[in-house]
């Protein structure tokens, strides 16, 4: 048996993981990463890249932010688009300035990536059987294999940042946990090309036919997604298909100025709302997807990561700079107030923009649940204090400090 020691075990080399491990390293706080894939494998899920500026603030902290400030594209705005008809959301001018900025999670993570790699910091890729221990006590532990030896890894605190399906979640007992989910009916089709986007911002579009969006990663590179069935099969698109269908879903201009290409990725990813509280367990706390999925409507999936890698990273600051261990049970309450408003923002801008007609709902007729909706979003698009709840909860609540 190998036997290591750090202060922070980290479970996950995906964004959240790799983010705090650099942030607590720029305090001089000791971390070693478990994943159990290949670091080509992380570097290959493709994902949504619109941050919020504390994700960027905490991107600028950490040290690893010359990529995204010159290749990043700052969004001001963005539209919401009903059956071709455009509202534009002013999301500087609704809120005071504040912004997004549209740069993708593999670009985050390659930078992450190459930031640890150059300081020199542990990370063990493609370990395997990997199961914390102990987590309620003073010294807890992690073991894992790797390259066929047995290892323990000793530390003081645990951040599971292994996404829902990893092991951190489960180590808290079932009856200690209380899981909350909605699963949508319908799933999100995507399609990743190197064409040039429809829009400088962004198209959130309902339709008749079904939800859109068009999305981009740079100006030569887009990401379109579609509403489709749960009974779809990415097999059941051909490119061909897809941006028809696209075209039927956009707003008229935006349909006149697409460019269609061959699609390096196409995918169908199911929409679930899911919190498990608490998030902490003894020294283990669950950080992003291992304790929350949002849908991706509104794009809050990585930020609310990125809230509580924050609030993690404050706390184990002010233990390591302060020797104030209290101050680890505010972990679980302040990440949770943000996830819940991150997960209600998400279930309201799903529910408003896709079409639910001719669907299994257990409440009511799904003819009667569209019209409400239809008139919700209406009445939303209509003012300026309606279009400014969307655009603040859009850019993102500010991350709650520490109680002293």
């Amino acid at each position: 048996m190998n036997i290591l020691k750090t202060q922070v075990a980290i479970i996950g080399a995906g964004p959240s993981g790799l983010l705090l491990g650099q942030l607590l390293a720029k305090q001089g706080i000791e971390t070693v990463i478990l994943e159990r894939v290949t670091g080509d494998y992380v570097l290959g899920r493709i994902r949504a890249g619109i941050l919020e500026q504390g994700f960027v603030d905490l991107v600028r902290e950490a040290g690893v932010a010359e990529r995204m400030d010159r290749e990043g594209e700052v969004h001001e705005a963005f539209e919401i688009a009903v059956n071709g008809k455009t509202t534009h959301i002013d999301l500087k001018g609704l809120t005071g300035g504040k912004v997004v900025v549209c740069y993708g999670q593999v670009e985050i993570t390659k930078d992450l990536m190459d930031a640890r790699a150059a300081a020199g910091l542990t990370t063990y890729y493609e370990a395997t059987k990997v199961q914390p221990h102990h987590v309620k006590s003073e010294q807890p532990s992690i073991s894992f294999e790797y390259q066929g030896e047995q290892y323990e890894l000793q530390c003081d605190y645990i951040a599971g940042c292994d996404g829902f399906h990893g092991v951190s979640r489960q180590t808290i007992p079932a009856e200690l946990r209380t899981e909350y989910e909605r699963v949508y009916p319908f799933g999100w089709l995507g399609l990743l090309s190197d064409t040039p986007p429809v829009s400088e911002e962004l198209i959130y579009c309902k339709h008749d036919r079904g939800f859109a969006l068009a999305s981009r990663r740079s100006a030569t590179r887009s990401r379109y997604y579609l509403q489709v069935p749960l009974t779809d099969k990415v097999e059941d698109w051909s490119d061909a298909a897809f941006w028809e269908e696209l075209k039927q879903r956009l707003p008229p201009q935006a349909a006149a100025a697409l460019v269609t290409g061959p699609s390096l990725e196409k995918s169908i990813a199911p929409l679930r709302s899911f919190v498990c509280e608490p998030m902490q367990y003894g020294r283990l706390f669950l950080v992003g997807d291992a304790a929350h999925i949002v849908p991706p409507t509104g794009a809050k999936g990585l930020n609310s990561a990125a809230s509580d890698v924050a609030t993690l990273y404050k706390i184990m600051q002010r233990v390591y700079q302060q020797g104030d261990q209290e101050c680890i049970s505010q972990y679980s309450p302040i990440a949770l107030r943000r996830v819940w408003h991150a997960e209600r923002f998400s279930w309201w801008l799903s529910n408003m923009l896709h079409n639910y007609r001719d669907m299994d709902l257990s409440d009511m007729k799904s003819g009667t649940f569209s019209r409400f909706m239809d008139s919700e979003l209406d009445y939303y698009l209509s003012s300026d204090l309606g279009r400014r709840v969307i655009a603040e909860q859009y850019v993102g609540l500010p991350y709650e400090k520490l109680a002293d």
